[in-house]
């Protein structure tokens, strides 16, 4: 798009869906990108509408009611405040954070379907859907889950297999089952209205053809469903949570929430815009509501119906093909509004090597974040920006946070801007010394950071937020290099004019790295105003050495960041293990059946309660323990592998259940006159099989 045409920019963020809190790889995927982004426009002055909100309808939704014993509203009121919450306090700077269960936007998914369905679009079809028999209703895509025909995903759901990310429709599955029931659905007619995509096809390929710039992973993924031939797709479900279809005809069904998603950036944007409209408004919702509001009654079309605003939908590369097929699809079948210009999706972060998982809670929840790591939330947008996932997936590592808050953020940037005001105040007093005379080496230090502003501008215009991070830091760098290189606290004793230049443009740099950082690390760039007590600078007014006038006073020295011990990266490793602990016992299965054994055999073995009551460590072994039992008979010595699990001390006294029975056997040179039996869990953790209440020694097991 020519940005001289462009007067306004719409930027939105992905509307997370309300079953649960929001975890890093969003963060990665999606708002941090778009937060730097839509920042940046504001720093240069351009007219920008932030939009985002919770996406509460849709099956996600219902499961999760389903599961908690709540109703659907229960969960999106829970959800909503708390991802609403967790965006403000993490400083992601939306215009509004609406909810599609708002009036607003139930009207605005109405009347575009309406729209659509006056003017032909859809096509009425009777099709053969799964129905689940024993919970007596159709199932929605997120109902049925099945082996995924592409890559044999066992747990793929009707809509898409999260293991390869293929979309699928129900009917792809392989051994389906309903996830209500259990059971095998069933094929039962039912009549919905499809957006034929394949009549759009062509306008899609020119338009996506006119776009060569996006990114490889969004550019490819679009031209394979083009070239795979697009079919129609169903823009209704049979379902009770929703945007009701707006047709007598509808009874029992609503919007597909493919559809009445990415309408809810429109019913934001019109909220937005309308503000006083509080017929429309959700009290309860208003406190968290809006992050970034200003009253100023926009025209909501300007910014979705015009030539010289410039549309961008950030995204996760999950939600390419909703963003970059179907709505567009959508929006042409409509005929008034604008097309995204660019749709930059990133790859998928992981976690310590393994893939982000909400359902086995493998994840860095941010509301546990900001409580845990509290005023560290630069500290996670830093990391979380220089390892995005923009061309490939990346993984998450908490000993990398660390090292990378340590050793940049307090190392780099956090020493330089604490060395300048230190020394500003140690020598003259807090104040802005003269620019005396500017030698070559000064000169040089002058005209790299003049170039900076354009570097990091180009990054970002190009969706390019690793690489315009990096040449920030490459600016403290610069600040670090050149006070290296000066040694103004060698020369203050013979050369006082000399350090008053050095300190003018050592605090020029950081005065420039106030506004530079700002788009990325807003929490930063604030501590730094106050330290320098410098605000007002825009975009523009980087890469110069004016930014500080000569006599000004700049406040006290304050820590930018603070250096993050190993206790607190154990603490949350240790969280991950007990999730992984957790999900290994949920996940584990039983062992098959041996063969059946007839009644005589298990009869022929004499089982009896026995307490231990010695207990010592078989010398040069790692598992084995000798122990002293009374058997209620005798008392006899049997050799356990325990060692790992127990030691001696902890043991005696303790009952156990015992084959007293068994041949006995020489074990490390110790005869072992029976076995103690021990239960064992997927982890590999013995226990002992033993009475719930006391008996006497010798009671028989049957």
């Amino acid at each position: 798009m020519d940005n001289s045409k462009i007067k306004r920019y719409t930027v939105t963020a992905a509307l997370p869906y309300t079953n649960g809190p929001v975890h890093i790889g969003h963060l990665a995927g999606v708002y941090i990108p778009a937060d730097i982004y839509a920042r940046f426009l504001r720093s240069n002055k351009r007219d920008v509408k932030f939009i985002c909100g919770s996406d509460e309808n849709g099956v996600p939704i219902t499961l999760k009611a389903k599961r908690e014993g709540i109703t659907p509203q229960e969960v999106v009121d829970k959800y909503h405040k708390i991802i609403g919450d967790s965006f403000k306090e993490f400083g992601i700077s939306f215009d509004i954070y609406h909810r599609t269960s708002s009036l607003t936007h139930h009207q605005t998914a109405a009347d575009f379907f309406e729209t659509l369905y006056d003017k032909g679009v859809f096509t009425e079809e009777v099709t053969e859907q799964y129905y689940d028999p024993t919970a007596k209703q159709f199932l929605a895509d997120r109902y049925i889950t099945g082996t995924c025909p592409n890559c044999g995903n066992e747990n793929a759901y009707g809509d898409q297999c999260e293991n390869c990310g293929t979309t699928l429709n129900a009917t792809d599955l392989i051994n389906p089952k309903s996830t209500l029931s259990g059971d095998k659905p069933i094929l039962k007619e039912t009549k919905n209205w499809f957006l034929p995509l394949d009549k759009y096809e062509a306008r899609l390929r020119e338009y996506i053809e006119s776009h060569k710039e996006w990114r490889p992973n969004v550019y490819g993924q679009c031209q394979s469903w083009l070239n795979a031939g697009l079919q129609p797709r169903a823009m209704t479900r049979d379902l009770d949570w929703g945007v009701h279809v707006p047709l007598r005809d509808a009874a029992g069904k609503v919007l597909y929430v493919w559809f009445d998603a990415p309408i809810g950036y429109i019913s934001a944007t019109k909220e937005l815009c309308n503000y006083a409209k509080l017929d429309v408004w959700n009290p309860k919702a208003e406190e968290y509501y809006i992050s970034n509001f200003e009253s100023d009654k926009c025209d909501w079309e300007e910014y979705w119906k015009s030539e010289e605003t410039k549309l961008v939908h950030f995204i996760g590369k999950d939600n390419i093909v909703f963003h970059c097929i179907i709505f567009p699809a959508m929006l042409m079948a409509h005929g008034e509004f604008t097309l995204a210009d660019n749709v930059p999706a990133n790859e998928f972060l992981n976690l310590e090597g393994q893939k982000i998982s909400t359902s086995k809670n493998w994840a860095v929840w941010l509301n546990e974040y900001l409580r845990e790591m509290e005023g560290k939330q630069d500290v996670l947008r830093y990391v979380l920006t220089a390892t995005a996932p923009e061309t490939k997936d990346n993984d998450f590592t908490w000993k990398d946070f660390q090292a990378r808050n340590n050793n940049e953020l307090v190392a780099i940037f956090g020493n330089f801007v604490n060395r300048v005001v230190v020394l500003t105040h140690k020598y003259f007093n807090g104040i802005v010394p003269t620019l005396m005379e500017i030698t070559p080496v000064d000169q040089a230090v002058i005209d790299e950071l003049a170039t900076y502003p354009a570097k990091i501008s180009a990054s970002i215009e190009n969706y390019r937020f690793r690489e315009a991070l990096a040449e920030v830091m490459n600016v403290a760098r610069l600040g670090n290099k050149y006070l290296a290189e000066t040694e103004p606290w060698k020369l203050i004793k013979t050369d006082e004019d000399r350090v008053r230049t050095i300190l003018h443009i050592s605090l020029q740099i950081a005065a420039n790295l106030q506004i530079l950082i700002e788009p990325f690390l807003p929490f930063t760039e604030e501590k730094l105003m106050k330290m320098l007590k410098n605000g007002g600078h825009t975009w523009d007014a980087a890469g110069g050495i004016n930014l500080l006038k000569r006599g000004h006073e700049i406040g006290e020295a304050v820590l930018l960041f603070e250096k993050i011990e190993d206790a607190e990266i154990d603490f949350q490793i240790e969280k991950l293990n007990k999730s992984k602990a957790s999900n290994t016992l949920q996940a584990a299965e039983a062992l098959p059946l041996k063969e059946n054994i007839q009644f005589d055999d298990f009869s022929a073995m004499d089982i009896r309660v026995a307490t231990i009551v010695a207990a010592e460590k078989v010398a040069k072994t790692k598992k084995l323990l000798k122990l002293t039992v009374n058997t209620g008979i005798d008392e006899r010595t049997v050799v356990s592998g325990i060692a790992e699990h127990y030691q001696p001390e902890e043991i005696i006294g303790k009952q156990v259940s015992m084959i007293v029975n068994l041949a006995p056997r020489e074990i490390k040179g110790i005869l072992s006159q029976g076995m103690i039996l021990m239960a064992e869990n997927a982890e590999g953790k013995l226990t002992f099989v033993a009475p719930v209440d006391r008996f006497i020694e010798g009671s028989v097991i049957r």
